[in-house]
């Protein structure tokens, strides 16, 4: 099932123009029309008065044109925002000074669908300093950052992506990197499982001969197991989403610290005493819910396990049907993976200016098709903000159009970034490597020696200095003094 669903009438909600002189939403920089930056930071507004990526002929500083982005010309400005990011992702770093001498990954053909960013750069080049050649595109429509996409062409990458793709233009991208005349992809890098549902249908005996996919999303996870499930997975995949150190930090603290961020720039909401919904309380929700807290928000809980929903009892939160509290709350948040979680019905109680916006992967989690009709007016009021008005002057306002708020409206620490692309690299290079047979035609976990790897490397930046166990001590908690220290349910 596609999973990525559009309007048509795209164009419909781009004729509002944003007003230049408000700060950029997706940077400090202000963008301002006397900005004589504005040009290259315009990775804000997808404007569409300009021809289509597709449509332009460009060349990078070497003459290859094997890419596609917005703009080749703001190279410059994407590789500041590159080594920006290094500096914030030394684990990833001192993995590619580490293994660059051996090339782990000489050989490997990886085809990448993520979220086009600086941080995803660093671990794309990392890859290719290990020994990589890769092809990229975006996993998302509206997170890409022109000017890194435009570096990452200069550099020599295959790039297809630019922010505000149609979703034509998303599956174009997709085939672009799969389908090429003398290079076949054996190793795949996902977030969503788009590029590995794209494989799988269209290109079944490339999607045969890959070696391994890496996974990253719970969308794309669920996807996998599907396939597995029905014994149609012919290849092994590697569930990163749920290694210890994705779930714990990408998702707990990254969401706890970007929620806000991703609230602030687009709405400039004040927190204090507002009642919020939280839909769904497993990592993401968790982080949003704490975060929210310590602002001194009324936080309501919505949870269909029962064991979530008794950790949020014990955090404090009311734990509710969304029903009961939908007249009452100022700001809904969706965390769930799921879809449908707010239909049209929730949309028409809510009250006057109730913020909605989505944190779980999929777009499918507000019913945003539903709100398309011609009963209501939709008003482009900043860049990601659309307030949908109802006959009676109600107004609700919609966020990023239900798509990922954080990514798509604000950015995400680089250094929780640095966890979860280092396990990418890391479950890359184990699936790459394993001897025949080590690895069945299913989907598995990371090992936790991995897991334990990977924390270890991000320890320095805080000088932790871990403590050891004695012989005796290991002998007693019957462990290796190495590790790894946690079981594989962990």
């Amino acid at each position: 099932p596609q999973q990525i669903q559009f309007a048509d009438d795209m164009q419909e909600f781009t004729k509002f123009p944003t007003k230049t002189g408000r700060r950029s939403l997706s940077r400090s920089i202000s963008q301002s029309s006397t900005d004589s930056y504005s040009s290259a930071a315009s990775y804000t507004d997808s404007s569409d008065d300009e021809v289509s990526p597709r449509e332009k002929q460009q060349t990078n500083s070497k003459g290859s044109s094997n890419f596609c982005v917005k703009n080749i010309k703001q190279a410059e400005f994407g590789r500041r925002e590159i080594e920006i990011a290094e500096q914030d992702m030394s684990a990833l770093i001192s993995l590619r000074k580490r293994a660059q001498g051996e090339k782990p990954l000489a050989g490997a053909k990886i085809v990448g669908c993520t979220h086009i960013t600086a941080q995803t750069a660093v671990l794309i080049e990392t890859l290719c300093a290990l020994g990589a050649q890769c092809r990229w595109s975006a996993c998302n429509i509206y997170s890409t950052q022109n000017e890194v996409a435009a570096a990452l062409a200069e550099a020599g990458v295959a790039v297809f992506a630019w922010k505000g793709e149609s979703e034509d233009d998303f599956w174009w991208c997709i085939d672009r990197c799969v389908n090429v005349d003398g290079w076949q992809a054996n190793m795949i890098l996902d977030d969503g499982g788009d590029l590995t549902h794209w494989v799988y249908k269209k290109y079944p005996s490339v999607f045969k001969k890959i070696r391994g996919i890496v996974e990253e999303s719970v969308t794309g996870v669920h996807r996998l197991y599907q396939l597995s499930k029905a014994g149609k997975l012919c290849v092994p995949a590697m569930n990163v989403n749920d290694s210890v150190t994705k779930q714990k930090f990408d998702n707990l603290y990254c969401c706890r610290e970007s929620i806000l961020d991703g609230l602030k720039r687009t709405t400039d909401v004040m927190f204090g005493g507002k009642q919020v919904v939280v839909c769904g309380y497993g990592e993401v929700g968790k982080g949003c819910c704490a975060a929210l807290k310590a602002l001194g928000a009324i936080v309501y809980v919505t949870e269909i396990d029962p064991i979530c929903a008794l950790q949020a009892c014990m955090d404090g939160f009311r734990v509710v049907k969304l029903s009961e509290v939908i007249r009452q709350v100022d700001v809904v948040i969706t965390c769930t993976g799921n879809k449908n979680v707010v239909t049209r019905e929730h949309l028409d109680r809510m009250k006057n200016s109730c913020i909605v916006c989505n944190m779980g992967h999929s777009n499918t989690e507000i019913d945003v098709t539903s709100l398309r009709t011609p009963e209501l007016t939709w008003e482009r009021v900043r860049s990601q903000v659309d307030h949908v008005i109802w006959p009676d002057g109600k107004r609700v306002v919609l966020l990023a159009e239900g798509r990922l708020l954080n990514l798509s409206c604000s950015t995400v620490p680089t250094f929780v970034l640095s966890i979860t692309a280092t396990t990418q690299a890391l479950a890359l290079i184990e699936l790459y490597n394993a001897p025949e047979g080590r690895y069945k035609q299913d989907v598995y976990l990371l090992p936790k020696k991995m897991d334990e790897y990977v924390a270890s490397l991000h320890l320095p930046s805080f000088d932790a200095h871990l403590t050891e166990l004695t012989d005796d001590q290991a002998k007693y908690l019957g462990l290796n003094k190495n590790g790894p220290f946690k079981p594989n349910y962990y």
